[in-house]
């Protein structure tokens, strides 16, 4: 017999087989010999209450054999298989591949940087000297944005796909299976550059290419249908479906598609920027305790809050966590921020933002880059505050709240470094007033949250693609071009590693359609 039950844990024993079997068997009101096995279905943190507590849902099996899910990776020879070009080697691109793979389609991923280990000497020249390589960087090289900003696996977009399926192909790779149960899984970016790594030895040993320093100049395009793509190299390859895939950094692509009359429009995203508080505080505002001690993790939290008619919001946040500079072209100021898979870094970090709609931008609509030039002016103007070497500029919170100098900056997480600066000189005039009004409110919803401890570093302004390519909503493809397929966050149809992953699953399955 097997039944589906609730449990609540204390915290420290969440992971102890004989604790969790005996909280299960007193639960079901049998002797716990009974109890042949329990497996967690979902985890999470409960600090509503005076006492923090895991509640968890679980199966039990009572007198009865439990077989643990094997997780394999066996895939067909797809070598000789119908190409598919797969631009971009970030989430979409990646699980776009696995899943041609699986259908019996050759993918074949080009790729403008580099692959896992040969960006990390590019990120360590962007954090030691302020260096930006525009083809590897934060955003570009294999893995995408996620390999090396944090990693974290927590979706809403549960209607698009099975994200099951996509954290299963997460488990097969080498990440941890507890990503299957906990409420926020997370990897670590010191995880997931093997796990990256192991994904692209099962495309190669399926058949399938992963090409390293191909970026992509041209679509080849004949009678409104793709027939492949020209290299910067010179070079032509060929392919009846292409999924495009490249990111919501690569402004580069949609000069292309704007200079081929490849339909792109202007789309809302959302500016401000990077907050980092001591993690203490956030500790002790979420536990509701002085000490959070070794048996629970750094806390996180999320918060929101209309202003104007705007919203005001948290934003991928990071427990234990570093702000990092993400910037793609040189003369420019972009954070971020990662956390290790042990979130053990002393500070919390979250993008806070204000979303952005047409109308608050100067400009005409039609005009595919109003939204994205928008975007390059705050970030300029963001370098030219810090003063160049990527130092960002940054403001305490209750300074920035009242218009006031930072005397002083505390210590924090960015490594190229931070300037005092007053905000307001950087963020548009309305972005700034409505994250002031917003931020007290946020102190009274999260105690100690409004402190001049947190710094506000400039500019979050990576959030979404400031421009959108347009897709069939059946078919996946682009309204233009037949066998042309957008994808995930550079097209504006994800916003993280699992909707991108979703979404490139959804596309190789569209790919097979027009190829069969």
């Amino acid at each position: 017999m097997v039944k589906e039950i609730e449990i609540v844990c204390p915290p420290g024993q969440q992971e102890d087989e004989a604790v969790v079997k005996r909280l299960a068997a007193a639960s079901l009101n049998i002797q716990p010999q009974k109890v042949s096995a329990v497996k967690i279905l979902k985890r999470s943190i409960d600090a509503r209450g005076r006492r923090v507590v895991y509640r968890m849902m679980v199966q039990v099996f009572i007198d009865e054999i439990y077989q643990p899910e094997i997780f394999n990776v066996n895939y067909p020879d797809i070598q000789f298989g119908r190409p598919v070009i797969i631009v971009g080697a970030g989430p979409a691109g990646i699980f776009a591949a696995l899943q041609c793979i699986q259908l019996g389609l050759k993918p074949i991923i080009l790729e403008r940087g580099k692959d896992v280990k040969q960006r990390r000497r590019d990120l360590a020249n962007i954090n030691k000297q302020g260096l930006v390589n525009p083809e590897s960087n934060y955003c570009f090289g294999e893995g995408g944005a996620g390999t090396y900003s944090d990693g974290k696996l927590y979706t809403r977009s549960t209607k698009r796909g099975d994200v099951n399926q996509v954290l299963k192909m997460f488990v097969a790779h080498g990440a941890a299976e507890d990503i299957l149960i906990d409420a926020r899984p997370h990897i670590g970016t010191n995880k997931l550059p093997q796990i990256i790594t192991a994904m692209r030895e099962t495309i190669l040993n399926a058949g399938g290419e992963f090409i390293f320093d191909a970026k992509v100049t041209e679509l080849l395009v004949e009678f409104g249908k793709i027939k492949g793509v020209k290299l910067a190299n010179g070079e032509k390859m060929t392919a009846d479906a292409v999924i495009l895939a490249t990111g919501h950094s690569a402004r580069d692509v949609f000069e292309i598609l704007h200079h081929q009359n490849i339909l792109i429009e202007a789309k809302p995203f959302a500016l401000g920027v990077r907050i980092e508080h001591p993690q203490e505080i956030i500790d002790r505002a979420q536990y509701h305790c002085e000490y959070r001690g070794p048996d629970l993790p750094p806390s996180y939290y999320n918060l929101v809050e209309q202003v104007a008619d705007r919203g005001v919001f948290s934003f991928c946040m990071c427990p234990g966590g570093i702000i990092a500079p993400c910037a793609t072209e040189a003369n420019e100021i972009v954070v971020n921020g990662w956390s290790p898979s042990k979130r053990n870094n002393p500070f919390a970090n979250s993008g806070t933002v204000v979303q952005i709609n047409m109308e608050d931008v100067a400009g005409d609509d039609n005009d595919p880059f109003k939204m994205l030039h928008f975007q390059q002016q705050v970030e300029r103007a963001a370098f030219n505050a810090g003063g160049g070497s990527l130092v960002a500029p940054g403001q305490r919170m209750v300074d920035f709240v009242e218009g006031k100098l930072s005397n002083d900056l505390p210590v924090n997480s960015y490594l190229p470094g931070t300037k005092s600066i007053e905000l307001k000189e950087v963020l548009p005039g309305w972005i700034n007033e409505r994250l002031r009004k917003a931020l007290p409110v946020f102190g009274k919803k999260m105690k100690g949250y409004y402190t001049n401890e947190a710094i506000l570093v400039g500019v979050e302004s990576r959030t979404s693609s400031p421009v959108k390519i347009p897709r069939d909503k059946e078919t996946l493809q682009h309204p233009q071009v037949q066998g042309l397929f957008p994808c995930g966050e550079g097209a504006g149809y994800a916003g993280g590693i699992i909707s991108a992953a979703i979404d490139g699953v959804n596309c190789a399955v569209a790919a097979l359609k027009i190829l069969s």
